[in-house]
């Protein structure tokens, strides 16, 4: 659930606040509407990589009894890193940089427990897309335990490209997937390492699995097939820490 304190209502108010440069989740905008300010607002989203999203005017009137204008922006609780940052300071400090790559996790709950577990491990930082995930509002920095508070997470448009620079750094992508044929105590964590973990739906997309260098899978002996996603992450975290420890 979103609280009020995390929204801003109408069009004009988020406007300035993307100029004010507020920490922005992503903006809602009713479908349909096509004036000059959501013309405006749509431009100056863009130049500041804000993710838009249209939605029904339903959704919106769900969100908040406010007047809206067709128009609801979802702030952040932090702020956001660059993926080439992170790599540079964890070389820095001589340390292996390790991601954690959620594609479309979409459970508050799920996105917090995760973070709390990356941060626990001492994972370099968490990236996810720029649409269909969890908003990380207040709330995920509840359910994350205050980990948000020191756990980069970095945010990108193109998860794809993003693969591929982590690759040209030196960065195996492992994706963790009940498609995998190789179980995950298999496969020697012996360089840097970004780990992808997918949707609570239908897992990662097809398109970051022909990216990955390799396909793992966690065993199950029981009679459900899968693991919920925050529990598989720290499955998969701890056994990339436990090898590095070796």
């Amino acid at each position: 659930m979103i609280s009020n304190t995390d929204m801003i209502y109408g069009t004009r108010a988020v406007i300035e606040a993307i100029r004010a440069g507020k920490q922005i989740e992503k903006i809602l905008v009713q479908t349909g509407l096509n004036n000059d300010l959501i013309r405006e607002l749509t431009g100056v989203a863009r130049e500041h990589n804000v993710p838009i999203t249209y939605v029904p005017q339903e959704k919106l009137n769900r969100l908040t009894t406010k007047n809206h204008q067709g128009v609801v922006c979802m702030l952040s609780a932090i702020s956001y890193s660059q993926v080439n940052d992170l790599i540079d300071f964890a070389y820095s400090e001589g340390r292996e940089p390790f991601f954690i790559v959620l594609d479309r996790v979409t459970d508050v709950r799920n996105f917090g427990a995760i973070a709390r577990t990356a941060e626990c491990a001492g994972v370099t930082g968490i990236i996810i897309g720029d649409k269909g995930n969890a908003p990380i509002t207040s709330d995920a920095m509840k359910t994350s335990a205050g980990a948000l508070n020191h756990l980069p997470v970095c945010r990108e448009p193109d998860l794809k490209k993003t693969l591929k620079f982590l690759r040209d750094n030196g960065i195996m992508v492992v994706a963790c997937t009940e498609k995998a044929e190789k179980d995950i105590y298999e496969v020697k964590f012996d360089q840097p390492v970004a780990l992808i973990m997918g949707s609570e739906e239908d897992g990662i997309s097809d398109f970051l699995l022909r990216e990955s260098d390799v396909l793992v899978k966690i065993p199950m002996r029981g009679k459900i097939e899968s693991l919920n996603v925050s529990v598989a992450t720290g499955v998969a975290v701890y056994e990339v820490v436990r090898q590095k420890l070796i």
